[in-house]
């Protein structure tokens, strides 16, 4: 006997940054709202890899780092990028004006200080080293973004959010985790337009509502290009991000670790003009590995206890990749380079050092063994990975290295770890106006699966920008 379908009057799809700030947001101005957040991840005291305490990884369905309350993000480094000109984290400012967008930042990251996050901000000052950095960045032709970061590390970011979930349910906010989302619930109104009215879960119970707003996070970006072929969502072709995390001895990096805290720096290859960025910087931190279903690709994390830092320093070199008609499949590419990389190493993390892929050789675990620098993570799988990456991304990783090492003497030498692939997901970028509704009716996308944002920042003032206007007490553009 089929079920009566469930009514609510605000339905999220995703329990990450976007869709947790919106649920914040909504409730606090209309608390006769009905809420309900569906997340096929588990709560944040459930969200346990074991992998970090045993070492081996037992392929948790689903992961327990990319899935959850509080989305991927938090549960790497947790940094919060703090630029006043959306320069850095994603697109928001695009849809609200620059006062809109630095008044949302500012009221964020109070959010975040109130939850617990520390008060210290990175690279908003102008010493005489970050003086120095920026020079050498520009003699080097790098493009340092002037951004600051406020850190709340991987085992405070816990904390921080856990706080959060409790203030969802002090708010009287329903929240249901282990819930997947199978499918839209799309008709033709009256007016001839496509609405939404809810979604349908995996067990077949319906749930109806008045908006419908889904942030799934890059870990549901490929769901959600499916709906979006499905459905006729209108959207273009958007990017992805392919590239390797570097690993190198933490005096290397000694001068952006204690000023900057993490260098937000891009770089034009020379032989090919292809866009390449630094991208999650993890002062003595360590390399992790997470997973998407059964694709193995690479991360980092770092800590604020001083007794949980290593010797490394590890951040991402990721380079842009865009396409054109008649290609429309980015995450389907990215995800095949990966598979490359778990094809070669039994379904682990690659590492190569950077003297052998320069010298066109592989990795043993013998050279390994006797490197300088040696891998924070544990598993990973000595190998080349020339066989893996396009000669393409190849070479415009290593003229990125050498131009890095302009900054940072040491980054481009023999001992330096290259682990792959590190890949981010995004859906193609999702068409939307200025209240971030798609072409169909009611049905809104938010944050970095959308395409919209990139990191945990923006993708929080995302949710709040969202929240307020489902109330009605603020206006877009």
């Amino acid at each position: 006997m089929k079920s009566t379908p469930e009514m609510c009057d605000i339905l999220i799809v995703g329990a990450g940054p976007s869709g947790i700030f919106t649920a914040y947001e909504a409730k606090k101005n209309n608390p006769a709202a009905r809420i309900l957040i569906l997340e096929k991840g588990h709560s944040i005291e459930k969200r346990k890899c074991p992998k970090r305490k045993n070492g081996v990884c037992v392929n948790c369905d689903p992961c327990a780092i990319t899935t959850g309350f509080s989305g991927s993000g938090s549960f790497s480094d947790g940094k919060l990028s703090i630029s006043y000109d959306g320069e850095v984290g994603g697109d928001l400012i695009r849809y609200i004006n620059p006062e809109q967008f630095r008044r949302v930042m500012h009221y964020t990251d109070d959010l975040y200080l109130h939850f617990g996050a520390d008060p210290q901000v990175y690279g908003l000052d102008h010493s005489p080293t970050i003086d120095t950095i920026r020079r050498r960045a520009a003699q080097a032709h790098l493009k340092l973004i002037e951004s600051g970061v406020r850190h709340m590390g991987t085992e405070k970011a816990y904390e921080i959010y856990s706080r959060i979930q409790q203030a969802l349910e002090d708010l009287h906010i329903e929240m249901r985790f282990n819930t997947i989302v199978q499918d839209f619930l799309i008709e033709t109104n009256p007016s001839g337009e496509k609405e939404i009215r809810g979604v349908i879960t995996q067990d077949g119970k319906q749930i109806l509502a008045r908006k419908t707003i889904v942030g799934v996070g890059r870990e549901g970006s490929d769901w959600l290009s499916g709906m979006c072929r499905k459905y006729s969502i209108a959207s273009r072709v958007g990017q992805v991000d392919i590239g390797v995390r570097v690993e190198t001895d933490a005096g290397v990096t000694e001068e952006i670790d204690s000023t900057l805290y993490e260098a937000k720096l891009i770089y034009y290859t020379r032989t090919f003009e292809d866009r390449v960025r630094t991208f999650c910087w993890n002062p003595r931190g360590e390399v992790a590995e997470e997973r998407y279903g059964s694709l193995a690709v690479v991360n980092g994390h770092s800590y604020k206890d001083q007794a949980l830092k290593t010797r490394n320093t590890n951040f991402a070199l990721l380079v842009s990749k865009s396409f054109t008609d008649p290609f429309k499949t980015p995450i389907e590419y990215g995800r095949y380079i990966a598979e490359l990389g778990n094809m070669l190493s039994g379904g682990k993390v690659l590492v190569q050092r950077y003297g052998d892929l320069k010298r066109g050789r592989r990795t043993t675990a013998s050279r390994l063994v006797k490197n300088i620098v040696q891998p924070t993570l544990k598993d990973a799988v000595a190998g080349d990975l020339s066989l893996v990456l396009p000669y393409r991304i190849m070479m415009d990783l290593i003229e990125t290295l050498e131009a890095l090492e302009l900054i940072m003497p040491g980054i481009a030498s023999d001992g330096t770890l290259l682990y792959g692939v590190e890949v981010k997901f995004y859906s193609n970028r999702i068409i939307v106006n200025s209240e971030f509704e798609t072409s169909i009716k009611n049905l809104h996308v938010l944050g970095d699966g959308a395409g919209l944002t990139r990191g945990l920042m923006q993708a929080s003032m995302n949710g709040v920008c969202m929240g307020r206007m489902l109330t009605g007490v603020w206006s877009p553009l």
